[in-house]
C-alpha cells in the first residue's frame, strides 16, 4: 500500500501484480487503435484514387516524393505497436526457487504501454502534418476549429512546395500534440457544440412532455 499523505509504503507480502498488468496491456491496445485508424486516413489523403489531392500530396510529383516516406514511417509504427500489444501479463516464468510461481509481467506490461504511446504520438503528428498539406493544395476553408489548429501548426511548420528533411517538422509537430496545446485551441467550440446539444436536448425533452400531457387531455 502506499499512502500519499503520510508518505508511507506499507507491505503485506500479499500483492500480485496481474491486475495492474492487465489493465496497462488493455491500455495499450486501446492506444493503438488511435495510430491504427490514423495511418488508415494517411492512406487515403496520400492515394489520389481516394481524394481529390494530388499523390502523396505533393503538387511536383516524380522529382517530388511528398509524403510518402513519412507515410511509411507512421505503418512502421504501427506495426510495431502491433507487436508491442501482444499482453505480458499472460506470461509467467516461475523465479525465487519456486515462491514467486505465477508472476504478472507488469513492470514489462507498463513500458511497452508508454512505448506504444510514443509511437502512437509520433504517428499523430504525421497525421496532423498530412491533413494540414491537404487543407493547403486544396485551398479551401475548413470549419472554424480547424483553421484554429491548422494556424497553430503553420506557426511552426511550413507547408511543402518541395521535398524536404522532415525530421525536424515531425519533432515539432510532436511537440506540438504532446504540449496540449491542440486541445487548448479546439475547447472552446468543444464546449459551445456540448452546450448547443443540452439546449436542443431540453427543447426535444420539453416538447414531448408537452405533447404527452396534451394528448392525454384530449382523452
Amino acid at each position: 500500500l502506499v499512502i500519499l499523505e503520510t508518505n508511507d509504503i506499507i507491505s503485506g507480502g500479499n500483492f500480485h501484480g496481474e491486475y495492474p498488468a492487465k489493465a496497462l496491456d488493455y491500455l495499450g491496445i486501446a492506444i493503438h487503435e488511435l495510430a491504427s485508424i490514423s495511418e488508415c486516413r494517411m492512406e487515403r489523403l496520400l492515394n489520389k484514387t481516394s481524394s481529390d489531392l494530388p499523390a502523396f500530396l505533393t503538387t511536383d510529383g516524380g522529382l517530388n516524393s511528398g509524403f510518402m516516406i513519412a507515410h511509411c514511417t507512421a505503418a512502421a509504427l504501427v506495426s510495431e505497436n502491433k507487436v508491442l500489444c501482444h499482453p505480458s501479463s499472460v506470461d509467467s516464468i516461475p523465479t525465487s526457487a519456486g515462491q514467486e510461481d505465477h508472476v504478472s509481467m507488469g513492470g514489462w506490461s507498463a513500458r511497452k504501454a508508454l512505448h506504444i504511446v510514443d509511437n502512437v504520438e509520433k504517428v499523430l503528428a504525421i497525421e496532423l502534418l498530412m491533413a494540414c498539406q491537404g487543407l493547403d493544395l486544396l485551398k479551401l476553408t475548413t470549419t472554424e476549429p480547424l483553421e484554429a489548429v491548422k494556424t497553430v501548426v503553420r506557426q511552426s511548420v511550413k507547408t511543402w512546395d518541395k521535398d524536404r528533411f522532415m525530421t525536424h517538422d515531425i519533432e515539432a509537430a510532436i511537440k506540438i500534440i504532446k504540449s496540449g496545446v491542440i486541445w487548448h485551441t479546439v475547447e472552446p467550440f468543444v464546449q459551445n457544440y456540448s452546450n448547443w446539444c443540452t439546449k436542443n436536448n431540453e427543447m426535444v425533452n420539453n416538447y414531448h412532455e408537452n405533447h404527452h400531457e396534451n394528448h392525454h387531455e384530449n382523452h
